[in-house]
């Protein structure tokens, strides 16, 4: 395999690119709160794997330190490992505001178990990764600690390139894959699955041996690869990530740690998969957007942006941050637009108090411009709307948009353009 094509690969799907993580790329914008979709604690990701037959820790979960310390004991381990679990990396070096320094911590006494989890469970755990205030833990995981020989990288992704997934491995795993993949491109390792056939055990083996696994470690690998696929399959991921895949001294192959990406648009037949959502980490905007079949980002600025498509998206935010401006977040209405959820759209971004001026940048392809224009006439008039309204729509009866705008008798200020609308909506909070 091209080591270039396999970077590539890489870049494209291993990065987890969300609209957020481009979004912040391009226009280096600080963002409030970690954006998520279905997003599941470890010890669910290790559930849905163990039901999969794939080798996983021996672990148990608790919520009170006395059930942690029934878990420690439980396991009857030679070492012990316990986990905060919170929607966050980094928790290894994350600090609680009980004072306690880490949230994983590693323990030959059962005993110290429970006095460890009493300083975890009701308490912050602050990383790179939360917010500055930290995310209160309320469950902790209990699990066997396993030696690990040496680390592997393996992860099972859909590829737009293939027109389906594909395996992508490498032997130097527990570390950051796209660096692997920019310094030493020949250590990836690719395979396109037939999604008529699945993954061949020709295709597996081949996989594992690339990984490095050797003699009777190579098919137990192999098997396990076959198992993530089968797992891939069940429940509707878009990406499986196992890193590290690793070797333990006693000779089992285990996936030691997961990241799995689920199909939001496969929830109606995932129900028991997304009833494990837990909301309580989520952003209350980004939830009650999510009820009208809007996407929400927050950030830090005072234009509010209301868009049609993540592209479209990116790039108003990039021309209002080049034009002097500062996006406070935008709000992704994607393609089958009604009136009400045009109303619930600025309801939403008018209850953001940095909120200054609002930008409504909609090219209509599959949307009805004249149904955001009636959308909006109905949200300003019964939000009685107090901040500058930029519009700029183009597309699908555009005009007949326009003209309901025109005849509303409202303070809306129309644009031309996106450079246009962009420079009104900065030169209105200026004027203020």
């Amino acid at each position: 395999m091209a080591a270039s094509m396999a970077s590539q690969v890489l870049l494209r799907g291993l990065r987890r690119a969300s609209t957020k993580f481009l979004l912040l790329e391009k226009s280096k914008l600080t963002r409030v709160n970690p954006r998520r979709w279905l997003n599941l604690q470890e010890y669910q990701s290790k559930k849905l794997m163990q039901d999969s037959g794939v080798a996983v820790q021996r672990f148990f979960v608790a919520d009170t330190p006395a059930d942690a310390l029934e878990a420690a004991k439980r396991l009857n381990a030679k070492e012990i490992v316990l986990k905060a679990q919170i929607l966050a990396g980094g928790r290894g070096k994350g600090v609680f505001d009980s004072g306690l320094k880490g949230g994983v911590h590693l323990t030959r006494d059962p005993a110290v178990v429970g006095d460890l989890a009493s300083k975890m469970l009701g308490y912050n755990l602050t990383t790179k990764q939360t917010p500055k205030e930290g995310v209160k833990v309320k469950t902790v995981m209990v699990a066997e600690a396993l030696d690990i020989t040496r680390e592997t990288y393996f992860a099972i992704l859909m590829d737009r390139a293939c027109n389906g997934p594909v395996m992508v491995g490498s032997p130097q795993g527990g570390m950051d894959i796209e660096e692997v993949a920019a310094k030493t491109p020949e250590l990836i390792f690719k395979e396109v699955i037939d999604i008529f056939e699945g993954v061949q055990d020709d295709q597996a083996v081949r996989m594992a041996a690339n990984l490095g696994f050797k003699g009777p470690l190579e098919r137990q690998a192999a098997d396990q690869i076959k198992r993530l696929y089968d797992l891939f399959l069940k429940v509707d991921a878009t990406q499986v990530e196992v890193n590290p895949l690793g070797e333990t001294p006693e000779g089992q192959v285990v996936c030691f740690d997961a990241k799995i990406n689920f199909d939001d648009n496969a929830e109606f037949r995932q129900k028991d998969v997304f009833a494990m959502d837990d909301m309580t980490e989520s952003d209350p905007t980004e939830t009650e957007a999510a009820k009208y079949d809007l996407k929400y980002i927050g950030m830090d600025g005072n234009i509010a942006c209301f868009v049609n498509g993540a592209g479209l998206a990116m790039a108003t935010c990039d021309i209002i941050d080049l034009h002097g401006g500062k996006p406070a977040n935008f709000l992704d209405l994607g393609g089958g637009v009604k009136e009400s959820q045009v109303y619930q759209a600025f309801k939403l971004l008018t209850a953001d108090p940095k909120v200054e001026a609002i930008l409504v940048n909609i090219f209509g392809g599959i949307v009805n411009c004249a149904i955001i224009a009636n959308g909006i006439t109905k949200a300003c008039r019964e939000l009685e709307l107090k901040v500058p309204l930029v519009v700029r729509l183009e597309g699908t009866n555009v005009q007949e948009a326009k003209r309901i705008l025109s005849e509303s008798g409202l303070p809306i200020t129309s644009a031309i353009n996106l450079d246009d609308a962009a420079k009104k909506a900065v030169a209105s909070i200026r004027k203020k």
